[in-house]
């Protein structure tokens, strides 16, 4: 059985398979299976409990860690945000990067006439400045899946990575 704290100003509220936490920065829900996991608010705690079955002990051991991080990292970041700073880099190309909605263009990479598109998930928020990209949001898994979308659009299909190392990179993560 895990127990977290729940801060002042943030809002946790449990409807049947479904976690919302709501803060100040916006909400985030995360589904749960209620045959591995029991989630219960008391007070200003977050109780989650394995299920008594021995056959899905294991599984619901498992279940149960992983939801802790995941409503864990929730709190954090309805409360305080998560933000991923990216560079822009290229030797080759001059890159410039335009956000249209939920698509990110990322334009003239490796001398491209056709502007490669990266889906942008969730709400999370993309915003350049000159070759620095913030990615901002309340999710961590949104923010993060976000990343991984910009990471696989930069990927240099028929060329030598060691040579053409044009992309956008990972600069720092509060």
């Amino acid at each position: 059985m895990y127990e977290i704290e729940i801060p002042s100003g943030v809002n946790v509220a449990v409807n049947g398979s479904t976690v919302t936490v709501k803060g100040k920065l916006g909400s985030t829900s995360k589904a749960i299976n209620p045959k591995f996991t029991d989630v219960k608010v008391q007070g200003s705690k977050l109780t989650i409990s394995e299920t008594k079955e021995k056959k899905l002990a294991r599984k619901s051991a498992l279940a149960t860690m992983a939801l802790k991080t995941q409503l864990g990292d929730a709190i954090v970041g309805v409360e305080s945000g998560i933000t991923v700073k990216m560079k822009v880099l290229f030797a080759h190309f001059p890159t410039s990067l335009e956000v249209k909605g939920k698509t990110l263009f990322m334009k003239n990479l490796f001398g491209e006439k056709v502007p490669r598109e990266v889906t942008i998930v969730g709400d999370t928020k993309v915003e350049i400045k000159g070759q620095d990209v913030t990615i901002k949001g309340v999710d961590k898994y949104e923010v993060g899946q976000t990343i991984a979308n910009i990471r696989k659009g930069c990927y240099a299909r028929g060329y030598d990575t060691r040579v053409f190392q044009d992309g956008l990179y990972v600069d720092e993560e509060e």
